[in-house]
């Protein structure tokens, strides 16, 4: 925004400060002078009267006011001149905290998001600005990072079913023997794993912005649904799936939550036991919140490993090319549609092998659907 040119805020205090002595020295000086008008009398006898004129009555007051108002002047003044010296002293200093913060968003908007402000001292409102400053400034330092990590691995899977359609094509192109059948099924393929990554980073792109309009949603029903769509996955990987709960209201995108479900159930199926493996599917109801939970069995994995599964491309110890082996963006799509619905993504491995992931989101009342 452009602004036009104005005083600057250490002036203002400035003559803030020096004003307001100003104004205590005046009214100092106003009570000491109604005090005297009030206890020093008019006039006096002298004890010589026969020496003095006028009968040897004498004016005090008009002797006081001779004396006092330039002396009172030269108070004021001097008022005046220590106020506006001590004014800017003492704003330079209690704004000098603000010109750290304003060099640090300078630096911030020219792209240097590792410069903190780190301002010392002990706890007051500068330095809760300071320090929420910092901590929004590593926020902001995480996020970036985090997005050029995700558009160079998104550029990565993108190029990479490219690359290989491009190989099949040269190919048919140049050897007239290649079996035309094998290549069409190839590039179907690829050509469907570019699609599935390209609408999942549509997905991606619609949660992290918010762009939908909440609507009152069973969690449960989404989860049901989600259940029904992947029996057939689950029953040809000889996966058994138990499902129950309670009904569990909330309010959201109908679409983005059914994802989210079929992305919990999708990922618990296939990262599962080689054979008779199990998912159970769970939802319930707690104070002003609805919780799906869902756990499979599988292979022990580390918290460490587990911390590195919502981010993008990441497909729990290998990467998967199998039937319905995802894009490397199910949690990480979960985790955002979560945010979006100001919910808690939380993700605990299991003793016995697998993983338990809860999502809980704010809770509504069924009646209402407030």
């Amino acid at each position: 925004m452009d602004r036009q040119p104005g005083v600057s805020v250490r002036v203002k205090l400035t003559l803030s400060y020096a004003g307001f002595l100003m104004l205590a020295g005046a009214l100092l000086m106003a009570a000491v002078w109604v005090f005297l008008l009030r206890y020093v009398p008019d006039r006096a006898m002298l004890k010589n009267p026969d020496d003095r004129p006028n009968g040897g009555v004498f004016p005090i007051r008009s002797v006081l006011l001779e004396t006092f108002a330039p002396r009172a002047a030269a108070v004021l003044a001097f008022l005046l001149v220590f106020g506006l010296v001590g004014g800017w002293i003492l704003a330079g200093r209690m704004l000098a905290p603000l010109t750290r913060v304003t060099h640090a968003t300078r630096m911030a908007t020219q792209g240097s998001l590792s410069h903190r402000i780190q301002l010392p001292g002990r706890n007051d409102e500068f330095r809760e600005l300071a320090d929420a400053f910092d901590a929004m400034l590593a926020r902001l330092e995480a996020h970036v990072a985090e997005q050029r990590r995700f558009a160079a691995n998104a550029s990565h899977e993108l190029r990479t079913p490219l690359a290989i359609s491009k190989t099949l094509l040269d190919v048919a192109r140049t050897d007239p023997t290649c079996d035309t059948g094998e290549v069409i099924d190839r590039l179907h393929t690829v050509n469907t794993r570019a699609i599935e990554l390209t609408e999942a980073l549509l997905v991606l792109s619609r949660a992290d912005q918010r762009a939908f309009t909440p609507e009152p949603v069973d969690l449960s029903l989404m989860a049901e649904e989600a259940t029904e769509t992947l029996l057939p996955l689950a029953e040809k990987r000889g996966v058994t799936i138990e499902t129950g709960g309670d009904i569990a209201p909330t309010l959201g995108s109908p679409a983005l939550l059914l994802q989210l479900a079929t992305n919990l159930v999708q990922n618990a199926i296939v990262h599962n036991l080689p054979e008779h493996g199990t998912v159970r599917v769970h939802t319930s109801v707690h104070p002003g919140t609805v919780v799906l939970t869902v756990e499979n069995t599988g292979e022990k994995l580390t918290p460490e490993l587990i911390s590195t599964l919502t981010e993008a491309f990441q497909r729990g110890t290998e990467r998967i090319h199998s039937d319905h082996g995802g894009v490397g963006l199910g949690l990480t799509i979960v985790k955002t549609i979560t945010q979006a619905h100001d919910g808690t993504l939380t993700l605990t491995p299991r003793t016995a092998g697998g993983i338990r992931i809860t999502v809980e989101l704010p809770g509504v009342r069924p009646h209402t659907g407030k």
